[in-house]
């Protein structure tokens, strides 16, 4: 006798219409057709919908980024008419390009995609591109059920506040998914219904061919025609379910500016509960703003109107005063930046102090105790462990050595017109204010360079460098030059009286 383990297994070929060896054999990646056919008229803008952006990438691209993580074989981007500025944004990467379809509806255009797709073995997952906070680990837990469960389609359902134009998800008595009906032609009892599509499908190996099949692209809302493949599936004996999302956000559709503006609200709060989870102590959630990629640790202080973004990271006990923006760098534990500042591509080491008014161009280096102060600017620059450069200094394509100190208004000159040139500055040395180290050029350790000197030689260690012309100081000067204007002014008046 057949045990019930391989009964079930029977069954379950069958309605799939597949054979017991297909369904025991392990199926191959995942196939992925990304939908981004809408023209976004809503959006009152020449832009394609799917190329605005929402926490700082466009709402393809953070789809893509959800699809990518389930390591698919292949990734079809299905376009319409005045698809071409999505193909030029994303050119280069592996993405195929489907378009434009022929005819609208979603149904037809995943029918159309189909041959861009090619064959392949593992499910088929259909994604629309305008639902940016969709996430990786939902696709994968949608991905996992409709294998562990033997389903020709499992679909992603979620509950919003307002099911609004979202196609609802109708049951039988038993709780079983019948169909999806589309909210604009639902009856008065479907409309009720709280539980809605969210527009994502995983269908099994060869199930999604045989539900678009004999279908027609009709003229009606897109949802529709893809949304009839759930019937399509069920009337002919297929396993289909519903799988609810944990966070019913993550279905959220942009159509106008409002969504939108609503998608990115919903994006920093969740990126902000991330921070907050954690172990940062984030003074005001409203006016922060912490990127996908930024990672934080414990005991990091964000303070109000801070914008961290692409890969940055903040160690132990980093603080970040108000109005300072971090792009693509990492703080070591209890570095201090800000107020008013801007870092991008730099390394800030332990303890160092940077601010206010500072600006980390990309090259920048900062080893521990640096400390870097108001009006400063440094590039492709490295301060080795206590130096000290406080204020209105320019230190570009240079090394400065431990301990040394850079007064007020230094700059190295390293740009002569053709190419940038190299300073080399010692430990222990002091440069003094207002002057400037030409290019390329090496201050030895422990050397003195005078306030207000122009330095275009090396200065050798423990020598002091001078450029300055010898003081001339000319006694009386200022009282002659007042009688002698006084008599200027005597001498005019009188002939202005004539």
């Amino acid at each position: 006798m057949l045990s019930e383990k391989r009964i079930r297994r029977r069954s379950i070929a069958a309605a799939a219409g597949r054979s017991r060896r297909d369904v025991a054999r392990p199926e191959g990646a995942p196939r992925v057709i990304i939908l981004a056919g809408g023209v976004g008229a809503q959006m009152r803008s020449a832009v394609p919908k799917v190329l605005h952006r929402v926490g700082g990438r466009t709402l393809l691209e953070a789809v893509l980024s959800a699809a990518h993580g389930l390591n698919p074989s292949r990734v079809v981007v299905a376009l319409g008419p005045g698809g071409e500025p999505i193909r030029d944004a994303f050119a280069g990467q592996a993405i195929v390009f489907d378009g434009p379809r022929p005819s609208p509806g979603a149904g037809d255009a995943v029918r159309h995609a189909l041959d861009s797709l090619g064959p392949g073995d593992g499910p088929t997952l259909v994604l629309a591109g305008d639902t940016p906070l969709l996430r990786f680990e939902t696709l994968a837990s949608l991905v996992e059920r409709r294998r562990r469960r033997g389903l020709d389609l499992a679909l992603l359902s979620f509950r919003p506040p307002d099911p609004g134009d979202f196609g609802r998800v109708v049951r039988d008595a038993r709780g079983r998914v019948r169909r999806v009906a589309d909210a604009k032609s639902a009856s008065a009892r479907d409309r009720k219904i709280a539980e809605v599509s969210a527009g994502v499908y995983c269908f099994a190996p060869g199930a999604i061919e045989r539900a678009l099949g004999p279908q027609k692209a009709k003229p009606v809302a897109e949802e529709l025609p893809l949304a009839a493949a759930v019937e399509t599936l069920v009337r002919s004996g297929g396993r289909v379910e519903a799988v609810a999302a944990a966070d019913w956000r993550e279905a959220w559709t942009v159509q106008t500016r409002r969504d939108l503006a609503a998608t990115e609200e919903i994006e920093h709060r969740r990126r902000i509960e991330g921070a907050l989870d954690a172990g940062a102590t984030v003074i005001d959630p409203l006016t922060t703003r912490v990127g996908l990629r930024v990672k934080i640790e414990p005991d990091v202080v964000l303070h109000p109107f801070v914008c961290l973004e692409g890969e940055t990271s903040l160690s132990e006990g980093v603080e970040v005063l108000p109005f300072t923006r971090i792009v693509d760098s990492t703080l070591s534990p209890g570095a201090v930046v800000g107020p008013h500042c801007e870092l991008e591509g730099a390394r800030v080491g332990p303890r160092c102090r940077v601010g206010p008014f500072a600006r980390l161009r990309p090259g920048t280096v900062l080893e521990e105790d640096v400390r870097v102060g108001n009006f400063v600017e440094t590039k492709n620059t490295v301060l080795h462990p206590g130096v000290k450069a406080l204020h209105l200094a320019y230190l570009g394509d240079a090394a400065v050595g431990a301990n040394s100190n850079i007064g007020a208004g230094v700059i190295t000159c390293n740009y002569d017109g053709l190419k940038k040139n190299h300073t080399e500055i010692g430990e222990g040395v002091f440069v003094g204010s207002d002057s400037q180290l030409v290019a390329p050029v090496t201050v030895g350790r422990g050397a003195y360079v005078g306030a207000g000197a122009t330095i275009t030689e090396d200065v050798p260690e423990g020598a002091l460098a001078l450029s300055r012309v010898a003081q001339t100081n000319v006694e009386g000067w200022v009282e002659k030059r007042k009688k002698k204007l006084e008599a200027r002014r005597a001498t005019e008046t009188g002939k202005n009286g004539k």
